[in-house]
């Protein structure tokens, strides 16, 4: 009776019903680990290089470095790479609606997973009140006069139900606390990557309108100082 097909044949019709659960259950952790491994990047290294294309002004070496790396965080900068032409404020919009589409993507399957560990435990117990159910009926019928040996097994057969519920609810359950944990941490990334994107295009943009008004400052600077050298030797010889 411990091994798997008599566990299966002597715990009943609900013990396909949490073998279903467990395997949609599986399903969904393999989906998301590769998610999460494919979306895995050093958001530093993406910025360092990202900042160095923009500074050049080189948008479509940029486009390609953000197009080809993997992930929701490379995305993002993508987005803001194609409307690197608006103000500040707009391309913070741009920004933010480009992560609140990636939320979905981050979150799928994982409610799915709790459900799973919630939904298993409660199918077991139920599994259990019937089997225990179906015992006091047999006893019943048979006038209370039931040797333990009957008994047991049939207090046995209520409680594998509730076993393979609980084996079936607590890895669900560290599943999805660990990918709710991932999730929460790549849409911090993606945050920080956007806000950082935004940052970085349009400072750069308002370097590049504000240089030659630079220049011009440092010109004048150094006419007028120039001038004023001028003035003093003409002031000195004067005195002479």
């Amino acid at each position: 009776m411990m091994e798997p097909s008599g566990l299966v044949e002597q715990g009943g019709p609900l013990v396909w019903v949490l073998l279903g659960l467990a395997f949609i259950g599986s399903v969904c952790v393999v989906e998301r680990m590769f998610f999460f491994h494919r979306a895995r990047i050093n958001v530093g290294d993406l910025l360092v290089g990202l900042a160095h294309h923009v500074r050049r002004r080189s948008f479509a070496e940029a486009l390609h470095e953000a197009a080809r790396a993997p992930g929701p965080v490379a995305r993002v900068a993508h987005a803001a790479l194609l409307r690197y032409y608006l103000e500040r404020r707009d391309l913070r919009d741009v920004v933010q609606e480009a992560g609140q589409m990636e939320v979905p993507r981050i979150e799928k399957n994982i409610r799915a997973i709790l459900g799973v560990s919630l939904l298993a435990p409660l199918v077991g117990m139920l599994g259990t009140l019937l089997g225990m159910l179906e015992t006091f009926q047999m006893v019943s019928e048979q006038g209370g006069f039931t040797g333990p040996g009957e008994l047991s097994a049939g207090i046995f057969t209520a409680l594998i139900t509730s076993v393979l519920g609980l084996t079936v609810a607590v890895p669900m359950y560290l599943f999805y606390l660990y990918f709710l944990g991932r999730a929460k941490r790549l849409i911090n990334r993606i945050e920080r990557a956007g806000i950082e994107m935004v940052h970085l295009i349009a400072d750069s943009r308002e370097e590049t309108e504000f240089e030659p008004f630079r220049h011009e400052v440092a010109h004048g600077r150094d006419g007028h100082e120039a001038d004023g050298g001028e003035a003093g030797q003409d002031e000195e010889k004067a005195k002479k």
